[in-house]
């Protein structure tokens, strides 16, 4: 069942769930942010419309600073706005940002600990027709590697808009990825949300859950689903979801690998130095279980419709699913 403490959308299950895109609530929370502190300043690529930070350029054109198709030049000009004072939100495709200029980011801003907030918009497989090419499979990998940077993935643009309010209370440097895709809205308004906290967002009807799900991002809607179905077949589950993947709530993700001593991670990305490898290292630092992982097994993304894509790649329900039975299997 959802839990109830979080008051989670009711409707997250009915075929009618409301759906939008996770980089809209992203864009809604910038222009609130702006309207609270007139220190933030936002550049984009040239992909103002595409990363809903049209929204921000509107209301504060003085505010907005369009870089055009320079991608290097967007992070280090947001370096320096941030070490005058500024708070900088500079956004583009996750393929270009972090992709194109990660070295730039990594000596320009986590290297000075500049306080900038990178948006890396149209992440994940489900950006679809555009191909491999623009599909940033490796970008929570790049990033989380670097000392002071802090990464972020929003279930839904409800979070994504409550994420992007909290980054500008912080004093680091941060990654906030977001799909390009409509989603199923899974939170509300009144659902918690605190950096560096992990949420239950499903619990078995009755007793203790026998497999847990850690998901982030736009696979959260899917990882409930196969929960839902789970529940059903008689196999208890958790559902945990997991938007700070650093800071990393350890003390959430030991809590749930004591009780149910296996664990399956579901994430749109490259299984190597991704979310799941973040919680491997805690795993294995402090109390392995069985593990396994649902994302991309070392392979380029292709052209295709988003949801076909979801499935070819074994990131879907029934997959998500299987992985819950496999594991079970291998409990001790």
């Amino acid at each position: 069942m959802l839990n109830p403490e979080l008051k989670l959308n009711t409707k997250v299950f009915n075929d009618d769930v409301e759906q939008v895109p996770i980089r809209k609530g992203f864009g809604q929370g910038l222009l609130a942010a702006g309207e609270i502190d007139k220190n933030i300043v936002a550049l984009c690529a040239d992909l103002t419309e595409s990363t809903q930070m049209n929204l921000f350029a509107e209301k504060f054109p003085e505010r907005f600073i369009e870089v055009g198709v320079a991608e290097q030049n967007l992070v280090t000009t947001a370096s320096g706005m941030a070490a005058m004072g500024k708070i900088p939100f500079c956004s583009s495709y996750a393929m270009f940002s972090p992709g194109r200029n990660w070295e730039q980011i990594r000596t320009t801003i986590a290297y000075n600990d500049r306080k900038v907030v990178i948006v890396g918009s149209h992440a994940g497989i489900s950006v679809g027709p555009d191909g491999g090419t623009h599909q940033a499979l490796e970008d929570i990998a790049l990033m989380r590697v670097l000392p002071n940077m802090e990464v972020f993935s929003p279930c839904d643009a409800i979070e994504a808009k409550k994420i992007t309010l909290a980054l500008v209370k912080t004093n680091k440097p941060a990654y906030l990825r977001l799909a390009r895709e409509k989603t199923p809205i899974i939170t509300t308004e009144e659902t918690p949300f605190e950096i560096n906290k992990a949420r239950i967002f499903w619990l078995p009807e009755m007793g203790l859950a026998q497999v847990g799900i850690i998901v982030t991002g736009g696979l959260t809607h899917k990882a409930l689903l196969a929960a839902k179905e789970l529940e059903a077949e008689g196999i208890k589950t958790k559902v945990m979801n997991l938007a700070s993947i650093k800071p990393l709530d350890v003390e959430s993700i030991m809590s749930l690998a004591k009780e149910t001593k296996a664990l399956v991670t579901v994430e749109e990305h490259q299984v190597a130095g991704g979310m799941g490898s973040a919680v491997a290292e805690v795993l294995a630092q402090n109390f392995p279980v069985p593990l396994e992982f649902i994302g991309i097994k070392d392979k380029f993304g292709q052209s295709g419709k988003p949801e076909e894509l979801i499935e070819h790649y074994g990131l879907g329900k029934n997959s998500i699913k299987e992985a819950v039975k496999k594991v079970l299997k291998r409990k001790v």
